[in-house]
């Protein structure tokens, strides 16, 4: 089965990283949704919320302030101004 390496880290932190199914994102031209197989992409990431679909457990809410999101060769890369894994969804 095909899964994403994700790394999500904040200016001065480390905020989730693994492997995926999907992740889901705020960029600031509009919703991206990211699988195992997508095409290369570099967006700026909006504030707002980032999910991740482990390969077990449940989803990971983010809250993210903004940065960038890159994919590529099934890595996700997300580096956010600010973001703080959300306990509360």
């Amino acid at each position: 089965m095909a899964q994403l390496d994700v790394e999500v880290v904040a200016a001065d932190h480390a905020v989730w990283s693994g492997a995926a199914r999907r992740v889901n994102a705020f960029t600031v031209n509009g919703d991206i949704g990211v699988l195992p197989g997508h095409t290369p992409v570099i967006a700026l990431l909006a504030a707002g919320r980032v999910e991740v679909q482990p390969l077990e457990g449940p989803r990971v809410h983010i809250k993210a302030d903004g940065g960038f999101f890159s994919v590529e060769n099934n890595r996700v890369t997300i580096v956010a101004d600010d973001a703080v894994v959300d306990a509360t969804a």
